[in-house]
């Protein structure tokens, strides 16, 4: 069967209306079904949602693959997230280390300055004395 036995347009042998809805069944039954095994959340579910409505995807691999590459980008920009405020709160408790210890440091040179204080203030006393 060559083109020249065909009858009507493309448009009316399959109608795009038809494989419209169609494809709009597919991915939307799709994405229901990956909302209820909670593979996505339902803010990822609506944008997707509306994503097909808006027809950014051709079929359901495309959308799949939407999907696989969201989901591994959100899961790297968690990860970077939480090494990040991992290394705050390691350079906020090394902080806190540093500043003990420095006061720490202060406290016995005051302490070692008290000492040579008294003991030179001992010694001008006691050689005050002997005159």
């Amino acid at each position: 069967m060559g083109y020249g036995k065909r009858k009507g347009t493309a448009n009316a042998r399959m109608p795009e209306k038809v494989v419209w809805i169609r494809r709009m069944r597919v991915l939307r039954r799709l994405l229901r079904k990956y909302r209820e095994n909670k593979k996505i959340d339902r803010h990822l579910y609506h944008a997707l949602y509306m994503k097909a409505k808006g027809n950014v995807f051709k079929n359901k691999r495309v959308l799949m693959e939407f999907i696989h590459k969201k989901k591994a980008e959100k899961s790297r920009s968690k990860m970077l997230s939480d090494q990040a405020e991992a290394r705050r709160i390691k350079t906020k408790e090394a902080r806190r280390r540093r500043e003990e210890r420095q006061l720490l440091k202060r406290q016995e040179m005051l302490k070692t300055f008290a000492k040579e204080d008294e003991a030179a203030s001992t010694t001008t006393t006691t050689t005050t004395t002997k005159k």
